[in-house]
């Protein structure tokens, strides 16, 4: 009779891997808690090495005497944990809003509800596509609100007229960038072996090119405010593409018309329902500006204005440069209400406020400025973004240059 081989073990404590049906591998082995306790634990792997290097990795706790985390955090947990203790102590307060609205309106409804130990690329592929046709206004039920004051405008009628306030391109890939963010310090913090946001490409479609006045349009809207008492305001956002929130928080204090330049140092912005002072947008955002001559004689003019009506000088406690009519500081929605009728008054291409910003590039450069000295009046973290941004512009203008070499063959 032949002899039974005996069947090779694994040595005591360390695990079995096994392949599941789904074709993933799953290692099961006992760790010990943060409490004290041994507690058998599961983690899925796409490969066996996968699942093979994980189980090093909490052998090498286990020996260190790092406790395990064995719990069943959801998505939406952790995302409130790094909310709230990784990104707010470390980005600007406006960052944080915009990331805390992606997360409360998009990722907490779409994969809040999964483990975060098992969130797969898989998960995140089908929830973003899905995304890509949600009408936010249906799913965040901004009509039904409108509908308790009696102003339904689409969902909420009957029969329903949604809107379609499809995500663009440009949210989704900030949502997934956002995501990709939050899982990464998970993975530092080594609650998760892999960021398996990375392994799901960036949404693709239309990204909405930038939109600039030409020069004609740029003096048609000029010439139509040209009576309005924030005239300044328009004429700093064109002339060197100061952003909203610069431009309203800019101070007196800051402006040297003798010299004719201004420092960039704060903005205006509100959050969280309060209008306040915060810091630019970032450290290239904080510069010195040359001023054109006739930006100074414009502002020379606003300020002698603004002298002239002691309620506005009493008023102004900052010092701004722009206020409102009584003094205080301007309202940044009103600010864009404000530029859209006279953009409607001057007859000219419907733009944002932010795209006067846009508007100076394209003027510059049109002019032959060079992108490194655009660059520096933008105050654009690198060279790279000016570039990218402006590609078109930028290829138009080498375009018009090469075609005045025909004269070569007249």
């Amino acid at each position: 009779m032949a002899e039974k081989k005996s069947r090779k073990r694994n040595p005591n404590g360390s695990g079995t891997i096994s392949s599941r049906k789904d074709g993933r591998y799953e290692l099961k082995l006992f760790v010990t808690t943060p409490d004290g306790n041994r507690k058998r634990m599961s983690v899925y792997g796409a490969t066996w090495e996968e699942a093979d290097a994980e189980r090093t990795r909490l052998k090498e706790l286990q020996r260190k005497g790092v406790p395990v985390d064995v719990g069943t955090a959801t998505v939406r947990q952790y995302l409130e944990h790094w909310l709230l203790d990784v990104a707010k102590p470390q980005v600007r307060p406006t960052t944080y809003v915009t990331y805390e609205l992606l997360v409360r309106l998009y990722m907490v409804p779409g994969l809040g509800k999964h483990r975060l130990k098992s969130l797969q690329a898989s998960h995140i592929r089908t929830w973003l596509s899905k995304v890509a046709g949600q009408c936010q206004c249906c799913a965040q039920k901004k009509d039904e609100a409108r509908a308790k004051k009696g102003g339904a405008r689409c969902c909420a009628r009957r029969p329903t007229d949604c809107c379609e306030q499809f995500p663009g391109t440009g949210t989704r890939r900030a949502i997934l960038r956002v995501l990709r963010a939050a899982l990464q310090d998970a993975v530092e913090e080594e609650v998760l072996v892999r960021n398996v946001a990375r392994q799901v490409k960036m949404p693709t479609g239309g990204i909405r090119k930038v939109k600039a006045w030409d020069q004609q349009e740029a003096e048609r809207f000029l010439a139509a405010a040209r009576d309005h008492r924030l005239y300044a305001l328009w004429s700093v956002g064109l002339a060197i593409g100061l952003r909203r929130g610069e431009a309203l928080g800019l101070r007196w204090s800051d402006v040297n018309l003798v010299a004719g330049k201004v420092d960039i140092n704060q903005a205006l912005y509100r959050i969280g329902g309060t209008l306040g002072m915060h810091e630019v947008k970032s450290e290239s955002s904080e510069s010195t500006v040359p001023l054109p001559p006739k930006l100074v004689e414009i502002l020379r003019q606003h300020q002698q204005d603004q002298l002239n009506d002691p309620d506005i000088a009493e008023a102004n406690k900052l010092g701004l440069v722009f206020t409102s009519g009584r003094g205080t500081p301007l309202e940044p929605r009103n600010v864009n209400r404000s530029f859209a009728a006279l953009v409607k008054k001057a007859g000219v291409r419907p733009v944002r406020l932010h795209d006067l910003r846009h508007s100076c590039a394209t003027l510059l450069f049109s002019m032959g400025v060079d992108a490194a000295t655009v660059q520096r009046i933008l105050r654009h973290s690198s060279i790279t973004v000016t570039t990218g941004t402006y590609i078109d512009v930028i290829e138009q203008v080498q375009r018009d240059a090469v075609t005045g070499m025909d004269s070569l063959f007249e």
